[in-house]
């Protein structure tokens, strides 16, 4: 019952913020032509906020990429004209009752108005394509005071691919590029690698090539996000190993006798991850405690969990946590919000010099919408030393 509320709630504040935006555009258009049929208007506007709603349909696969890309780009239309038009009203508003806006209100203030909305709106949007299509490097210098590591350890880390979303393999390539740019010593994909679906990936083959041409020292490495699950997750874990990426499901890896490494199953996949379920902190650090080899060791420990949400479950006997999942908020004003809801949402972190090093990422893919504003796709250089 609290489910069907709730998507009640979310329905009609989606259906009312719909209303308004359809409402200031159709006002503006009028101004502009003045026999616009709002019939059409209203059937052409339906069709495209509609989109986000038919995206989460299991559609054929031609109509449902259509419907998706669709779906992508009015995300991000839907955001801004919400946000430019409601600052234009409060704006007008506030103009009216200082009597900075003469009243009757001029036509003009009405059409300049919505004229402003929609080419800051279109130029936001443009820019966001465009910067959601360059993959930048962050770099990151960690040092470990109580841990042997000889020579320093340089990690890459990369998160939130999403492949099968719009515009996510050609992404792929650009990514692959800047990795084999820096030469590392560890690749690390810090989940949601998939976006829900295999199938929606277009060209396996050749996202398999892209990434066996990833070059590093000692091998390419991942977790699951919770993106990474769903009906097709057995074929995504095949596809993995095909891909020479190994998969660390709630296990570790010693690398090279240097380093540990982590690799945590997400608490919260959608679509489930075929039974497989997250083991607690306790049952990690058993599972280190097991392995005898490791009892003297001072190697560093290094932890894959996709959502920073869980950092603060990892005590001093861990060293680096590194994830993703956030985005930064991928389009302002997102990041306020991620801002808000994790301790730390993205960059570099550490709660005291008794805590782990935590690494969060923006990611180098996007998800829903393809643009980032505000944020950046990046992959992340982690010096170890």
């Amino acid at each position: 019952m609290r489910i069907i509320f709730s998507v009640i709630i979310i329905f009609s504040l989606y259906a009312g913020t719909n209303f308004y935006i359809a409402g200031r555009l159709y006002r503006w258009l009028t101004l502009l032509f003045h026999n616009i049929n709002w019939i059409i208007f209203a059937v052409v506007y339906i069709l495209f906020a509609l989109s986000m709603i038919l995206n989460f349909l299991p559609l054929p696969g031609g109509i449902k990429r259509i419907i998706s890309g669709i779906s992508a780009y009015w995300m991000g239309f839907f955001v801004y004209f919400l946000i430019f038009f409601l600052l234009a009203d409060i704006i007008i508003l506030f103009g009216s009752l200082l009597k900075f806006i003469p009243a009757p209100m001029p036509q003009s203030v009405r059409f300049f108005a919505g004229l402003t909305v929609i080419l800051l709106t279109t130029g936001i949007i443009s820019y966001g394509i465009f910067n959601a299509n360059q993959i930048k490097q962050a770099s990151y210098n960690v040092k470990l005071n109580d841990k042997e590591l000889t020579p320093e350890m340089k990690i890459v880390l990369v998160s939130d691919l999403h492949l099968g979303a719009f515009n996510s393999e050609k992404n792929l390539e650009r990514v692959v590029q800047e990795i084999n740019k820096v030469n590392p010593d560890l690749v690390c994909l810090a989940g949601d690698i998939f976006n829900d679906n295999f199938n929606a990936i277009r060209n396996p083959l050749k996202v398999n090539d892209l990434f066996k041409s990833i070059t590093s020292n000692y091998g390419v490495y991942a977790c699951l996000g919770n993106h990474d699950g769903g009906n097709t997750f057995d074929q995504m874990i095949n596809f993995l190993e095909q891909s020479n990426i190994k998969l660390l499901n709630d296990d570790y890896m010693i690398i090279d006798e240097k380093l540990i490494l982590i690799g945590r199953v997400d608490p919260s996949p959608i679509g489930g991850f075929n039974g497989l379920k997250r083991k607690n902190i306790k049952e990690i650090t058993a599972l280190l405690n097991a392995n005898p080899a490791l009892a003297d060791a001072q190697m560093p420990v290094v932890v894959m969990d996709h959502n920073p949400s869980n950092i603060e479950q990892y005590g001093n006997e861990f060293d680096l946590i590194i994830s993703g999942h956030t985005h930064g908020g991928q389009i302002f004003p997102g990041g306020l919000f991620t801002n808000a809801i994790f301790t730390v949402d993205y960059g570099y972190y550490q709660k005291d010099a008794g805590k782990p090093h935590v690494v969060v990422t923006s990611g180098a893919g996007t998800w829903g919408m393809p643009m980032r504003i505000g944020t950046n796709s990046e992959i992340v250089n982690i010096n170890l030393r």
